[in-house]
């Protein structure tokens, strides 16, 4: 008797997000890691994680960098790189304090924030920064500007309760929240103090803009989604929270061995996208993660293609 012939692959049309994945700063931040390991020789140590992503730690670590959570962690005869989150001055201070040799990997988008803040404060204003508490952007930001001069609010709940003079007040905002988020907490502020001033330009970066509005693009077509991204990416996080808002179940994963296969099921759809510190690398093996277990067929959502580059420092280049 012949052989019975296998099931066939259930179909299943992967929608995949773009823009997605690595943004400028992420691309520059890493960038600059790796020309320091040619300029310097390894090892070349890293003041916390260079970018919120355990793949690109982990191949930094394997080229010779060493990432450490202090200064003091640092031997003085070795340079250090800031990662893209952005220090608080103290930090640099420091290190010139020691001697040491450093690169700053500060994300330039951020570091506009930074530049805004020390503006307002030389203008008299108190700020309010719009954040979550203790991401390393925030911790970099507020250690900008001398302390008491700057107030975190996280919510619309914060926004309506937080008790602040009126009068000379400005904010800001963390480059990796919710769009929508956001606008619910301006609004609130500027329903209590209508003299706030406001950034002269968003201060959300257009890599978070663009990966949630490539999200809320898709969503209406997927069953489910899947966004690659550590649990401490902002960005990452504020992308699965985009879809589920929308009604789309959504998980956030590493990597194609974090898939939780119960929970994708057997959907006709399921949208793919990354956050800005994943690299396409991890798209693929996820792309090939599927096709072992369903006959995929790609499509790339439609999009403008992002042109954005920033300088490498020039002790790097020269």
């Amino acid at each position: 008797m012949p052989e019975p012939k296998p099931n066939p692959k259930p179909s299943l049309r992967v929608l995949i997000a773009a823009p997605r994945g690595f943004c400028a700063g992420v691309d520059r931040a890493i960038q600059i890691v790796e020309l320091a390991l040619e300029r310097f020789g390894a090892p070349v140590y890293v003041r916390h994680e260079i970018v919120h992503n355990r793949f690109v730690v982990e191949r930094l670590k394997g080229m010779g960098a060493i990432f450490v959570d202090e200064l003091d962690e640092v031997p003085d005869d070795r340079p250090v790189v800031f990662s893209a989150h952005g220090v608080p001055k103290a930090v640099p201070a420091e290190a010139q304090g020691r001697g040491l040799t450093y690169v700053d990997a500060t994300c330039p988008l951020v570091s506009k924030v930074h530049r805004q803040a020390e503006r307002l404060i030389e203008e008299g204003r108190h700020i309010l920064f719009i954040g979550h508490a203790g991401h390393p952007e925030v911790i970099g930001t507020f250690g900008q500007v001398p302390a008491g001069s700057m107030t975190l609010v996280e919510t619309v709940e914060d926004a309506e309760a937080v008790e602040v003079p009126p009068n000379n007040l400005a904010f800001l905002t963390q480059t990796t929240l919710s769009v929508d988020d956001t606008a619910a907490v301006v609004g609130a502020l500027k329903a209590r103090f209508p003299e706030i001033r406001a950034p002269r330009s968003e201060d959300i970066c257009y890599a978070t803009s663009n990966r949630q509005a490539a999200v809320k693009a898709i969503a209406p077509e997927c069953e489910r989604l899947l966004v690659i991204g550590a649990p401490n990416s902002s960005n990452s996080l504020r992308l699965a929270e985009v879809a589920e808002r929308m009604g789309v179940p959504s998980r956030l994963i590493e990597r194609a061995a974090d898939i939780d296969w119960d929970w994708v099921g057997q959907p006709s759809t399921i949208g793919l996208t990354a956050g800005a510190s994943a690299p396409e690398l991890l798209v693929r093996e996820v792309l090939d993660a599927l096709r072992e277990r369903f006959d995929v067929t790609e499509e790339i959502a439609d999009h403008t293609p992002e042109r954005m580059t920033f300088k490498l420092p020039r002790e790097l280049v020269a």
